[in-house]
């Protein structure tokens, strides 16, 4: 039964007195719940009984609507909760509110009120991110380094190309005869999640050498991404380390970006993402491909960078991330949250916000916009699997 016909066949039901969840089912219901658009309507489903309530819970509705905000969200495999118990999250979807009479049953049905709490708490600071700001915390390392610690990815963090008439301010890349060859700088974020949507570089300009060359890049890229173990302060790059973490295998990649042009300019160059989008892991990739200034002492091709911000939004510290075998869960902790255990405070807040007044705009409009896209990712390769599966 496609969604239309199950629309129709609650209707009836409803009309008859009837409740519509046990009339049609749990696959035909879904159905229903499934086309579901404007936030209201997921509160106020959830409210009418118990057994709409279940299924709102175990059709995974928050999940969908974070989805929609930002697809980064398919790589989150787990949600957990901070405390000692019920931590991990599962999906038996023959569970009913009602049926948590058993260990077995109580356990399982708490997993998915954790769950639904998780992404509503996620859905409500994606809503109200409307603030950008820098989101850069510290360095992790660079591909390579001319001159370590005087021309080290640090200096990026610095938003002036010179401290006073000397020395100059600067990341440099380790010289190379091939102008193909690509270099990369990685970045810790202050949050584990941010919603980014620029990136900003200043290529430098050797005002100490003749003509004063500029060592940009012919394009940049960005990725996004979780460390597979949590970083600690030591990794940080400091005046005696310079970083240790900069292989890919040390992180679980969730997006990566087009490819953007660099011009050969001494100005801070913008470079607007397509959508705002999620860093799940607080981990930052700036990729540099292909140079374009030699430097005639050597005759060797370098790039070099004056400074690197990336612009969006941290979401609040209650909600952590954290790679495992399986993938990356998403942790929230309770104290934080701002429901009670039965509520739906969230959603209603937007409810009696009317047009989502003091929200961000933008990914309201993502939330009630068209429907929903789920099939590709912007880098080519699919990895949204489960959300294109049929709602079970």
């Amino acid at each position: 039964m496609d969604g239309n016909a199950a629309a129709a066949a609650a209707a009836a039901a409803a009309a008859a007195g009837m409740d519509f969840v046990e009339r049609l089912g749990p696959d035909a219901s879904a159905a229903v719940f499934a086309v579901l658009r404007d936030r209201a309507d997921i509160a106020r489903a959830a409210a009418v009984s118990r057994s709409w309530r279940t299924l709102v819970m175990v059709v995974h509705m928050s999940k969908i609507r974070c989805l929609r905000l930002c697809p980064e969200v398919a790589s989150i495999t787990r949600i957990e909760q901070e405390q000692p118990t019920n931590s991990a999250s599962s999906s038996n979807n023959g569970v009913n509110e009602g049926d948590a009479g058993s260990t077995a049953a109580a356990a399982a049905w708490e997993n998915y009120k954790i769950e639904q709490r998780g992404y509503m708490l996620l859905a409500h600071a994606l809503l109200s991110s409307d603030t950008k700001s820098s989101c850069i915390d510290g360095c992790l390392g660079a591909s390579s380094t001319d001159n370590f610690p005087g021309e080290s990815i640090q200096n990026t963090l610095e938003p002036r190309d010179r401290l006073g008439e000397w020395p100059p301010s600067y990341w440099s890349s380790g010289g190379q005869v091939d102008p193909g060859a690509s270099e990369f700088l990685v970045y810790k974020l202050c949050s584990d999640l941010c919603l980014i949507d620029e990136i900003r570089i200043h290529p430098f300009k050797a005002f100490f050498q003749e003509r004063c060359p500029i060592y940009s890049s012919q394009y940049v890229r960005f990725k996004f991404g979780c460390p597979k173990v949590p970083l600690q302060h030591k990794d940080l790059v400091s005046e005696v380390n310079e970083g240790q973490l900069t292989a890919d295998d040390n992180y679980i990649w969730v997006y990566t970006s087009s490819e953007f042009p660099m011009l050969q300019k001494n100005v801070l160059q913008s470079f607007k993402l397509p959508r705002p989008v999620l860093c799940i892991g607080g981990v930052v990739k700036v990729e540099f491909l292909g140079r374009v200034q030699k430097q005639w002492v050597d005759d060797q091709y370098y790039i070099c960078i004056s400074h690197v911000q990336v612009l969006g939004t941290p979401l609040p510290g209650e909600l952590q991330t954290a790679a495992y075998e399986n993938g990356i869960a998403l942790k929230y902790y309770p104290d934080h949250e701002p429901l009670e255990d039965n509520g739906w405070q969230i959603w209603q807040a937007l409810i009696g916000n009317g047009q989502g007044i003091g929200f961000n705009q933008e990914m309201l409009s993502r939330l009630l916009g068209p429907q929903l896209q789920l099939a590709v990712e912007e880098n080519g390769h699919g990895e949204l699997k489960e959300v294109n599966q049929a709602l079970p």
